[in-house]
């Protein structure tokens, strides 16, 4: 990208722009996956016969969707939307909490937790250590700071 005067964005390395005319081209690349974006149709289009003429790729039209992302425009109100329901549901199913009920504050404030309260029995400690606290956490971030 780089070799075609575009520049890596300094915050996130994923991120690929270049000034033309009076906009920019923006190209946004994670593993395999690719985003594209521009006023300018025809430096899209430009971009794509390049990048297609160096690698394998498949066109998918207008994005809908990235990295779990949900992408809805609507163009006569000028909007973009992010969303993530569809991913907070997956890792909700994935960690068995599909059936918990959503709370504000999922824990009062003047609630400590201590390791008093940990697990002391066998068959507790056993079924504890099967819960996938890091995973779950890193699903619930990876959400949290993406939209």
């Amino acid at each position: 990208m780089q070799g075609n005067r575009y520049f890596r964005c300094n915050v996130d390395h994923c991120c690929y722009f270049k000034k033309v005319k009076l906009s920019f081209i923006i190209l946004l690349l994670y593993v395999d996956d690719m985003l594209v974006a521009s006023v300018d149709l025809e430096e899209i289009n430009n971009l794509k016969k390049q990048l297609s003429s160096k690698f394998e790729m498949k066109d998918l039209g207008a994005a809908k969707q990235i990295l779990g992302i949900r992408i809805s425009r609507d163009k006569q109100e000028g909007t973009l939307k992010l969303s993530q329901v569809e991913y907070v549901r997956k890792v909700l199913q994935r960690f068995s909490m599909d059936d918990a009920k959503s709370v504000r504050t999922p824990l009062a404030s003047h609630l400590r937790l201590s390791k008093n309260q940990s697990p002391k029995m066998k068959d507790e400690k056993d079924f504890m250590a099967k819960v996938q606290y890091a995973s779950a956490i890193g699903s619930l971030m990876y959400d949290m700071t993406c939209t």
